[in-house]
């Protein structure tokens, strides 16, 4: 049997920005290229019901963002017009609408470490600040000031799952075990093969 490790799985999305900017086939490029493999794949508009179960954030976290965004608006002299946990539910709110304003690519890559593999390779939230040469600081520009003075969600191309527990949960909203195909690359062998058998003849 394969070792499990080389079975890990990871939910991609290219988001609406990325198919309207036609870097699709680029994104995918960077992901293939490292030897991970696609078993799923699929074009789709998000729904906004399965979208809440998705980002799994429950009112602690509501609170601790939205308290961040009140102390920021004092500091600025602004008006407080709801309470922390409302600030905190719009960042979900500005998500959804974004992710639900056209339609995505949904994947499954799937090799050893995938989550973070594929999570190195997209780089950090905000395009702005993320690493040079990752695909969110090569292919955008946009921050979160920016995207809270205009009141909308980052627009940062792709999401990925954290790690592969999440991973699992993550998948299992998106697609069914039907769609999800098993198979072998010709590759597969150059990366898990431990003695390159069948190399020479």
């Amino acid at each position: 049997m394969a070792n499990p490790a080389i079975r890990e799985r990871s939910l991609v999305i290219l988001k609406p920005d990325a198919l309207q900017r036609s870097l699709v086939g680029e994104i995918i490029q960077r992901i293939e290229r490292t030897g991970l493999k696609f078993v799923a794949m699929k074009l789709t508009v998000l729904d906004e019901e399965t979208l809440w179960k998705h980002y799994n954030k429950d009112d602690v976290w509501f609170e601790k963002k939205g308290g961040n965004i009140v102390r920021e608006m004092e500091e600025r002299g602004m008006t407080v017009e709801k309470p922390a946990i409302e600030y905190g539910k719009d960042i979900l709110r500005h998500l959804i609408n974004f992710m639900t304003s056209g339609p995505v690519i949904a994947m499954i890559a799937e090799g050893n470490g995938a989550t973070g593999v594929v999570a190195k390779l997209v780089g950090g939230t905000e395009p702005l600040t993320a690493d040079i040469g990752t695909i969110r600081a090569d292919f955008t520009i946009d921050s979160y000031a920016l995207a809270g003075l205009d009141g909308r969600a980052v627009r940062n191309l792709v999401h990925c799952s954290e790690n592969s527990a999440e991973a699992e949960r993550e998948i299992a909203l998106w697609f069914e075990e039907k769609e999800i195909i098993n198979y072998r690359l010709v590759q597969d062998a150059i990366l898990y093969d431990v003695n390159l058998d069948g190399i020479l003849e």
